[in-house]
């Protein structure tokens, strides 16, 4: 495992003569502008600790600005045919995909993922747009049968109104895309609050749309104080419904503040993702796959597996293998085109990282890999592998979000469907095995709101993403996504 925590001066030569790094302003009414009170926040980079840009602070009066005209954008989008809805969609999915390198070098300045990653994510945010652009036009009601002649029954659905949408950092594209063009296909306004630490590339992401044509107001973009932009936001009675992704603890604040104003919510929360491979399974599979899983995006991945069980026939194999796998990771500097995994986003994750891993060898684990800082500049972190690892150490109970793998063995499948469904965590669970019956039980007994047996088949734009439990409610993929944005009409008529 390389310990480089540079770019190499070649690559990063080349790539600062061709971009650089914006001071990112707001959007309100079509307009991309400063705060009313000019404060501004610092944004730095994660491989070098400087600062490399500022954003604006919004205040309450850029916020209302910004509900006025989402407001405003709401009564010209609900009226905008779907067919002019979706060629607008289809434009902005078109210029990202022709702005992708420029996109992906500011998501890798300012969250640290490799380039690789960032480009692949602006690519699928391009898929996402044109997925829910079909979706618009096909936003049905329905006829139900009457009882009696002469009186029709109709079923029609109506956009819900402007939205409130809050993101996170570790996916600063793909989190906003998911949320916004679900909206826009079901005919709603927004108002998204992009993560502080990285808002260049959602930035970008809606500039795609502006310059596609999207009206003015249709969607707006504020950064400031979460808390107070939230409490705001969500008070509001603009804002007829929020989406949200982010940690548990304030997901389940924000859903019992719209609870309080009878908002619709959809809350994409943590994870704490099992990975159960069986004594059946192709092993070689299992460790490429879920090694891959784990260290993208430097293990900040809601859907991350993190919990591996691993049954005792084959648990030496799996691990001798999953660490050798690990070793081979390359961490640097993400603008370095031979770095496989960049630094942690920030440095709460480095001493998140470090708590969980004292811990966790205080109450026994044994470690296997890594388990340390790499250098002195920047958040860069070896990926991490323990063994053994006791149920009560703060690892096996708390989201890591970071390259920390935990592995530990097991003797028959009850054991490992009890453990895979012990915490109060529901998004994303994956299992290996060649056994028919077992995918069937697996499929029936699995408490998750997704489960993906023998690859890595989570994600796509088609298909349904989000958890249950304490992992939150709702989907941000497939149809069910663009349902959220919809309010249920029925009207019947009486004709004589």
């Amino acid at each position: 495992m390389s310990t480089n925590t540079t770019a190499s001066p070649t690559a990063t030569i080349a790539a600062q003569a061709v971009h650089q790094y914006p001071d990112v302003l707001m959007l309100i009414d079509g307009q991309w502008q400063a705060a009313a009170s000019g404060r501004t926040l610092p944004i730095s980079d994660p491989a070098t600790g400087e600062t490399i840009g500022t954003i604006p602070h919004a205040g309450f009066d850029d916020l209302d600005r910004a509900l006025q005209a989402a407001q405003r954008g709401f009564d010209t989008w609900r009226n905008t045919g779907v067919f002019e809805r979706s060629k607008i969609m289809r434009r902005a999915a078109q210029l990202l995909r022709e702005r992708v390198e420029r996109i992906g070098w500011l998501m890798t300045r300012e969250q640290g993922k490799p380039l690789i990653e960032a480009r692949m994510e602006v690519l699928a945010a391009a898929d996402i747009i044109d997925w829910f652009a079909e979706e618009a036009r096909r936003t049905y009601g329905r006829i139900v049968p009457a009882r009696v002649p002469q009186v029709y029954q109709l079923v029609i659905k109506e956009p819900v109104g402007p939205v409130a949408a809050f993101t996170p950092w570790n996916f600063p594209i793909n989190q906003v895309v998911r949320k916004l063009s679900a909206a826009l296909a079901a005919g709603c306004s927004m108002i998204v609050k992009a993560a502080e630490e990285t808002p260049a590339a959602p930035a970008e992401l809606i500039r795609a749309f502006v310059d596609a044509g999207l009206p003015a107001g249709v969607v707006n973009l504020v950064y400031g104080v979460p808390a107070d932009i939230s409490s705001y936001l969500i008070a509001s009675p603009t804002i007829r419904k929020i989406s949200f992704t982010g940690s548990t603890a304030v997901g389940k604040q924000l859903a019992a503040l719209a609870g309080t104003h009878m908002k619709r919510a959809t809350m994409e929360l943590g994870g704490h993702g099992p990975a159960l491979i069986f004594d059946d399974a192709d092993i070689d599979a299992a460790v490429r796959n879920l090694a891959a899983g784990k260290f993208r995006n430097a293990g900040q991945v809601c859907v991350a597996p993190t919990r591996f069980m691993v049954q005792r026939n084959v648990f030496d194999r799996f691990v001798e293998q999953f660490v050798a796998t690990a070793a081979k990771v390359k961490v640097g500097n993400g603008l370095d085109t031979d770095s496989t995994m960049g630094p942690l986003a920030n440095p709460r994750r480095m001493r998140a990282m470090i708590e969980l891993i004292d811990d966790a060898l205080a109450c026994g684990a044994r470690l296997k890999l890594g388990g340390q800082r790499i250098g002195s500049v920047g958040n860069f972190f070896a990926p991490t592998v323990l063994t053994e690892v006791p149920l009560n150490a703060r690892a096996m109970n708390e989201e890591p979000f970071g390259p920390l793998a935990l592995i530990n063995p097991f003797d028959d499948p009850e054991q490992a469907i009890a453990e895979a469904n012990r915490l109060p965590y529901g998004l994303a669970a994956y299992a290996y095995t060649r056994s028919a019956s077992l995918m069937h039980a697996l499929s029936n007994r699995i408490e998750s709101g997704m489960l993906t047996i023998n690859h890595s088949g989570l994600g796509f734009p088609e298909v349904p993403f989000g958890g249950i439990k304490d992992s939150g409610y709702g989907s941000e993929g497939g149809s069910e996504a663009v349902e959220a944005y919809l309010n249920t009409k029925f009207v019947s008529q009486l004709h004589r």
